[in-house]
């Protein structure tokens, strides 16, 4: 394996097929640029959620992107992408309520068709945008918040956007406006009818009156008084009255009056919230005041006076952000746990928009649930949470816990610290602790069963204290040979315990619970890793700087591996072909492999890896490592000496874990670079909690995900309007010439009838009345002859040579077979339907029938 160290050591340009690297980044030169992406997850609470001016949709920033979402179903219907970097705003065009603006951190701002998800305008700016604010009483200008030269030195400035047919256009005509604010939007606000702006910083608030073209300052003590504490946390406006509502660190709301006098302003205060206030929001009459904060409480004060509040409590996260409709039926709010909710007038939530819960520290890992294929992590404090990546959606999340959440920096809670699956999914194992100072240490294991009635899974055993010290590893192995489950758990008290399904039986009931089979230890060393090899034959168990290899059907001790110096971090097997392989990592750096059939050391490098996982599908595993430059990743087989992928920087940050999720379909890249993609994806999280992974398309092809991506002939069903698409055109263009000879029904394409092509895309809101397409509708149903014998025979004739014909039906269908055929060999490019004479004189009877009555539906 000396190439591979000579790689990952030196760090040398790969030759031949290996890939380029300009610079510190990692853009591979190849068939398809392989890039790094956010795969979702991203915060939906960055920023205010913006309403239509119909209440009908929600507009949130998620990352680089703008998500459109339904209000009645809590549906993503687009995800606007466009931005290169961070979205810092969003807000309605004043003049246009169809069209949204947003602006990013790259520079630029953008102009949308929200309806349409069409992308109209983008004005380049040439620097960093930190929030947009646009006026209906200023057409002209917008407004825009950028950073000076200094740091921390944020201004206001207005920017003028020039009318142009381009689709790109230079906006350079900035000219500032207020000095010395805070880069958060919250504490920049628009007065009644855009007469004056007010923004805020620290103890000090500034209004600036346009026409006077006169700024205002006003500064509040730093508080010497027990628990007071003045520093401005967010602004909002009245919009129909000069007054301004300043929320602080302290937990107060001041409103402000006659603000255009330095001497002559007063302020009134209001106070519930015993925290700081994150946010506030005036109705869209200014009847009431929203606020909300970190007791999770959103509150409404009625009139502006303290007695006349109203409450809406347990909402669940810290509230960040407050919107209210331009409607002035529903609000919405924003809050920590990366969750929106959308509240009726009546203070009553309507719905709730679920993203990716971040939490400091992923302590499971990442997983993936083998029944739904949804990626499962910590969620919630106290939670798991089952997050769907084809939809970006959370679909629910366990209570591992099961103790009620107290928002409290001062209060020791129990943390949810491991978790595994079996590899059925119908078992799941967790541990949970809670460790005070000078207090003994609080351990608990659960087993959960999934239960095909209710779907979800059902706590079935719980065992207080597995271990006597802290539990670091636990695995299953669950084959679909094996009679019963095994679950191996170690830990830092120097044992390793195998735990297994028994009948737990008594006269009142039948149960299977999970009692301890063996227990075994190695010199008294701490047990770090565990992990079962593919066919879980052997287990491997490292303890400290020692892996040993135990037989699984007897726990036989059958040998150990050794490799000085430093612990053993990482454990893993080898897959399929590498099945013979086991690998480590070790906290001095280095990755080892040995070879289980020669019970030696294969191979060894020096490699700081920070995360170790093997594709389930394939024998190739991921490492990745860290160094200054940021994290890199070496993808290889254990039996080859050179890594297949190597990808460099992929994230400045570190990364905390990783997992290889297995496509439904799989992938057929040509290049041999990216083959390791074909049968899973490969996702990763960083400190940042952003959930990362692979791609090869371009932007415009990741418009939204995969899995909605609407492809109208895939996903319809087998109905008449199905048929009405021309699905069965793919059997004709198959087998022309095998179709049946006695077919009676003929189904035309709805691109060969122009008044169902036109029906199905012409927009809804520019269609004339259904009374006046349903003739025409109607009508090209019906089946066109070109025979005489269909257009030119009188009806009269052919009723009363009816019973004639009825007894040479026989001999014409015949005919008919042969001469159809006949047609069958001569045309080759169109297929014309036969028909008998009984059904020519049906389709006459029905072409008599009135549809008027259809009108009236």
């Amino acid at each position: 394996m000396s190439e591979f160290a000579h790689i990952a050591g030196k760090r040398p340009r790969p030759q031949g097929r290996r890939s380029e690297f300009r610079g510190s980044g990692a853009k591979m030169v190849a068939e398809d640029n392989l890039r790094v992406v956010r795969s979702g997850g991203s915060k939906l609470n960055f920023r205010r959620a913006v309403f239509s001016a119909d209440s009908k949709y929600l507009f949130c920033v998620s990352g680089d992107f703008v998500k459109v979402y339904s209000t009645a179903t809590e549906e993503c219907i687009y995800v606007l992408q466009g931005h290169s970097n961070l979205v810092t705003g969003i807000q309605l065009n004043p003049q246009n309520h169809l069209q949204l603006y947003s602006c990013s951190l790259d520079g630029t701002i953008k102009l949308w068709d929200f309806i349409d998800g069409i992308l109209i305008k983008t004005f380049v700016v040439g620097c960093k945008l930190y929030a947009f604010f646009a006026s209906v009483h200023l057409e002209d200008s917008v407004f825009i918040i950028v950073n000076k030269e200094i740091p921390d030195g944020f201004q206001l400035a207005s920017l003028k956007l020039p009318k142009s047919p381009s689709q790109e256009v230079e906006a350079k005509e900035l000219s500032f406006v207020l000095d010395y604010i805070s880069q958060s939007p919250k504490c920049t606000a628009f007065g009644r009818e855009g007469q004056y702006v007010v923004a805020a910083r620290d103890l000090y608030m500034s209004v600036y009156f346009f026409k006077k073209k006169k700024t205002f300052r006003f500064s509040l003590p730093s508080g010497n008084k027990k628990n007071c504490n003045n520093i401005f946390t967010c602004i909002a406006c009245h919009p129909k009255e000069d007054c301004i509502a300043s929320g602080h660190q302290d937990g107060r709301i001041r409103l402000w009056r006659n603000f255009n006098d330095n001497k002559n302003y007063t302020y009134t205060s209001l106070h519930w919230h015993h925290d700081v206030v994150m946010d506030l929001a005036f109705s869209i009459e200014g009847t009431s005041l929203l606020s909300g904060g970190r007791e999770s409480v959103l509150v409404e004060w009625r009139g502006g006076i303290e007695k006349n509040k109203e409450f809406l409590p347990r909402l669940g996260g810290t509230i960040e952000h407050i919107s209210a409709s331009p409607g002035g039926d529903l609000f919405c709010t924003c809050h920590s746990d990366n969750k929106i909710m959308i509240i009726h007038r009546n203070l009553e939530v309507s719905a709730i928009i679920q993203g990716l819960v971040k939490d400091s520290v992923v302590n499971t890992g990442l997983m993936i649930d083998p029944r739904t294929k949804a990626l499962v992590m910590n969620g919630k404090p106290g939670h798991l949470q089952f997050y769907s990546l084809q939809n970006d959606k959370q679909l629910y999340n366990l209570d591992i816990v099961q103790q009620e959440y107290v928002n409290d920096p001062g209060l020791v809670h129990i943390e949810l610290m491991k978790a595994a699956f079996s590899s059925q999914g119908n078992w799941l194992a967790t541990v949970e602790q809670r460790h005070e100072k000078e207090a003994e240490l609080e351990l608990q294991m659960k087993l959960w069963e999934f239960n095909e009635q209710q779907q979800g899974f059902i706590l079935n055993t719980r065992i207080n204290m597995p271990h006597e010290d802290h539990v670091t590893a636990l695995c299953f192995s669950d084959t679909e040979n094996s009679e019963t489950p095994t679950l191996v758990t170690t830990s830092k008290d120097g044992h390793f315990k195998v735990w297994i399904l028994t009948d737990d039986s008594d006269i009142y009931k039948q149960a299977m619970g999970w009692t301890c089979d063996f227990v075994g230890s190695y010199h008294n060393y701490q047990a770090t890793n565990c992990c079962f090899s593919e066919d879980e034959s052997l287990l491997a168990v490292s303890f400290e700087e020692i892996i040993t290899i135990w037989d699984s059907a007897t726990w036989e001790l059958k040998c150990t591996f050794c490799h000085r110096p430093g612990k053993i971090k990482n454990l893993c097997f080898g897959r399929q072909t590498c099945s013979k392989y086991l690998l480590g990592t070790t906290e001095k750096s280095f990755l080892c492999c040995w070879n289980l059939l020669t019970c030696a050391l294969e191979w060894s490098v020096q490699l700081s890896v920070i995360v170790l996982e093997p594709d389930p599908n394939s024998d190739n595993i991921a490492a990745m490592s860290w160094s200054s430059g940021g994290s890199d990743l070496f993808v290889f087989k254990p039996s080859e000496p050179r890594p297949l992928c190597i990808q460099k920087s992929i994230c400045r940050e570190k990364v905390q874990c990783a997992v290889f999720v297995p496509r439904d379909v799989p992938e057929s890249f040509i290049s041999e670079d990216y083959q390791w993609l074909n049968k899973s994806q490969f996702y990763f999280l960083n400190e940042s909690q952003d959930l990362m992974t692979f791609s090869t398309k371009s932007p415009e092809e990741k418009l939204t995900p995969t899995s909605k991506q609407l492809i109208a002939e895939e996903s319809l069903p087998t109905t008449p309007f199905y048929f009405l698409m021309g699905k069965h055109r793919k059997q004709q263009e198959t087998n022309p010439n095998e179709m049946m000879v006695n077919e009676l029904i003929y189904h035309p394409s709805a691109e060969d009838i122009p008044a169902i092509s036109e029906l199905l895309q012409t927009p809804a809101h520019v269609l004339p009345s259904a009374s006046f397409l349903c003739s025409m509708f109607v009508n090209s149903l019906l089946i066109s002859k070109g025979t005489k014998s269909a257009e030119e025979i009188p009806d009269d004739i052919e009723m009363e040579s009816g019973k004639a014909t009825d007894d040479s039906d026989e001999e014409n269908d015949i005919s008919e077979k042969v001469q159809k055929s006949t047609n069958d060999t001569i045309i080759e490019d169109e297929i014309i339907p036969q028909l008998s004479k009984t059904q020519e004189r049906e389709l006459r009877k029905l072409r008599k029938v009135d549809y008027n009555w259809m009108c009236s539906l």
